[in-house]
């Protein structure tokens, strides 16, 4: 009875490694029969696609070219940035691979900035996809306090997108300054005359009586000769009468 187990046990280990065998070679059998004609796509990142197109045709592979590129500021245009399937994927043998080449660095039309003020020019710029770089402000004959008067790189250049445009932002402009003349013992009416076509702002004029001093000479002023004068600021005049409590 025991010799027959034995027997029987020694029958089923057997055919059990003459199905794990039959199994392995059917495995091994069909595997190459799949793989027959299979090969494996390359790695063309960074190739032209001269050299993507025969690379793949030395691996019996088809160039197919994506119908649209991609913009990408570390790859040249014209050099591949990715295969579909990707690189390491198995193909068969005369599939087509579908290569996204690159167009390079996306360039943007720099935007005049003249004229705007700094924080309109800020928005332009980031709508338009660059950077506000470093803005100076210079006293300007031209253009209002605070607006652009100038940049760079100039509008209508083209710049890679994120370039940071540096600005010139107008002060105000610096008053003009002269220095006083002495009017002492002027006549008040001409002295009127001229500096209100000059746009100077005369202040208090005060008339008062002065003996031996002829009616409407000029006794005494501020600012005082020399001093510096801007058109903003007022010139007190006091001024020779035949009487007091006259005033213009």
């Amino acid at each position: 009875m025991l010799r027959r187990l034995l027997r029987g046990i020694t029958l089923l280990a057997y055919g059990l490694v003459l199905v794990a065998v039959f199994g392995f070679c059917a495995y091994t059998a069909f595997s190459q029969f799949v793989r027959r004609g299979v090969t494996t796509v390359p790695e063309l990142a960074g190739l032209s696609r001269e050299q993507a197109n025969a690379l793949l045709a030395d691996l019996g592979l088809q160039l197919a070219e994506a119908e649209a590129g991609r913009f990408s500021p570390a790859v040249a245009a014209g050099r591949a940035l990715e295969s579909r399937p990707r690189a390491g994927s198995l193909v068969k043998r005369g599939a087509p691979v579908s290569v996204v080449f690159s167009l390079g660095a996306q360039r943007l039309e720099v935007p005049s900035l003249t004229g705007r003020a700094l924080q309109a020019a800020q928005v332009t710029l980031r709508a338009q996809g660059l950077e506000l770089g470093d803005t100076l402000s210079i006293v300007a004959a031209a253009g209002a306090a605070g607006a652009v008067v100038g940049q760079h790189p100039p509008g209508g250049s083209e710049v890679p997108v994120g370039t940071r445009v540096d600005l010139l932002v107008a002060l105000d402009r610096t008053p003009e300054t002269y220095v006083m003349p002495d009017l002492v013992y002027r006549r008040y009416e001409p002295v009127r005359s001229y500096f209100e076509r000059g746009g100077f702002r005369l202040g208090a004029v005060k008339f008062e009586p002065y003996e031996g001093i002829a009616e409407g000479t000029i006794l005494r002023q501020l600012p005082l000769p020399g001093h510096p004068l801007r058109r903003r600021d007022p010139i007190t005049l006091v001024v020779a009468a035949p009487s007091a409590g006259r005033a213009s």
